[in-house]
């Protein structure tokens, strides 16, 4: 198992990436596909039609975001995200754990192109 630990520099205020990454409106806007979210703990999530799911765990708001990614048999891998004021905009930190090995680029360049690429798309 690996993991992943990056931070992305974003124009937009902590308030409005944390609204992007758990509002289902939003998500369906930057993403381009069908979202399922809450920010009730427990709760299941579904981003991307589908092709990342799991349980939500935690939210402090504006600040904080803990998920449950499922990787079929595999032990769940958890995402942390962290979102830091930085000059002009949000410092995102993304900590990734539990990522299969066979799994590990294509979820490195998933952050990078897709979750981060969009989501930068976004606030420009």
């Amino acid at each position: 198992m690996k993991e992943f630990k990056k931070y992305f520099k974003l124009k937009a205020s902590p308030a409005d990436v944390y609204n992007a990454l758990v509002n289902p409106v939003m998500l369906e806007i930057w993403t381009g596909e069908p979202a399922v979210m809450s920010t009730e703990p427990g709760s299941r999530f579904s981003l991307w039609d589908g092709a990342i799911s799991g349980e939500n765990v935690e939210f402090e708001q504006d600040t904080r975001i803990v998920q449950k990614w499922y990787f079929g048999e595999d032990e769940d891998s958890v995402v942390t995200i962290k979102l830091h004021p930085d000059k002009g905009g949000t410092s995102m930190e993304v900590h990734q754990t539990n990522i299969p090995d066979g799994a590990f680029d294509n979820m490195k360049s998933g952050w990078e192109e897709d979750y981060y690429g969009s989501l930068a798309e976004l606030f420009v």
